[in-house]
């Protein structure tokens, strides 16, 4: 698979309704469910495995979406079977008073991996210059003095954008994937989640209710992409009307980034693996 077909590349200006919402891949789901996800996880195991063990790098991982696009199933399926000790998973939702009272990416900063981890953010610092946008909810004196409330956008992909090539100049990879989900499949999904007793918990009448902005959502989204992918901090926008064809994207896109990395075990010292040899014998003659 090249996942490059997702990726967002350079300075191109892209329209989100050009990018399909499923396509035909040529896997069947049995063959994704049970084949060719089983296989990449294993893959992205063993190096995620190498990346906690070297301890020298980390990776952040952005979901954004509309609700039911699928970021907590991809949680599950694909993350939730790496090493724990390795993996912080943090999701965020409508800011806090305290929040508030703090710059907006300041929140985000209990949610960052440490060297060795990959960190998810279900949702993000991009819920910053979403859901105000749509839905006019800057507070008051969060707008600088000497700039009006549109240029407030600008300015804050312009911070993002050097926010995130702080973490990777400082060794932090940021991988970030758009789950690109239509307005049919969210309402199926839904309604899914409504009717179903077992998957009532999952529904929040607030989804309904975000649905009737759906196009200001989308161009916001289309806005947000074309102004925050960039060469190292990249968006990979996933036909998520497909769960099991996103999830292998998504760990494929996983994979490529750690071989990039290419973290190795530690090495034992000679010092120390002359130690290791005696303490071996010691408990073999136990």
């Amino acid at each position: 698979m090249n996942v490059n077909r997702y990726q967002i590349q350079g300075d191109k200006k892209i329209r989100l309704p050009h990018y399909a919402t499923a396509e035909d891949h040529g896997y069947s789901e049995e063959e994704l469910r049970t084949q060719l996800i089983p296989e990449s996880v294993n893959k992205l195991k063993d190096l995620h495995w190498r990346l906690h063990a070297e301890g020298k790098k980390g990776i952040v991982v952005v979901l954004q979406a509309m609700d039911a696009a699928g970021k907590d199933e991809a949680i599950s399926y694909i993350f939730s079977n790496l090493n724990a000790q390795g993996l912080k998973t943090t999701s965020f939702q409508k800011p806090s008073e305290t929040e508030l009272n703090h710059d907006y990416l300041w929140r985000i900063r209990e949610g960052l991996p440490e060297r060795g981890q990959i960190g998810i953010l279900n949702r993000s610092h991009y819920e910053d210059v979403i859901a105000p946008r749509v839905h006019d909810l800057l507070e008051e004196g969060t707008v600088p003095e000497d700039k009006d409330e549109e240029e407030i956008w600008s300015m804050r992909y312009r911070q993002i954008n050097d926010f995130e090539r702080y973490l990777v100049e400082n060794g932090f990879e940021v991988v970030k994937f758009f789950f690109n989900m239509s307005k049919e499949e969210q309402k199926n999904r839904l309604l899914e989640r409504m009717k179903n007793p077992k998957k009532n918990w999952e529904f929040s009448f607030s989804d309904v209710e975000e649905r009737e902005h759906w196009d200001s959502y989308q161009n916001i989204f289309e806005d947000m992409l074309n102004e925050t992918s960039t060469e190292y901090a990249p968006w990979y926008i996933l036909p998520a009307d497909d769960e099991w064809h996103s999830r292998y994207i998504i760990t494929k896109t996983m994979i490529e980034c750690l071989e990039k990395i290419d973290p190795q075990f530690p090495e034992i010292s000679d010092e120390n693996r002359k130690k290791l040899n005696e303490y071996i014998e010691k408990l073999e003659n136990e």
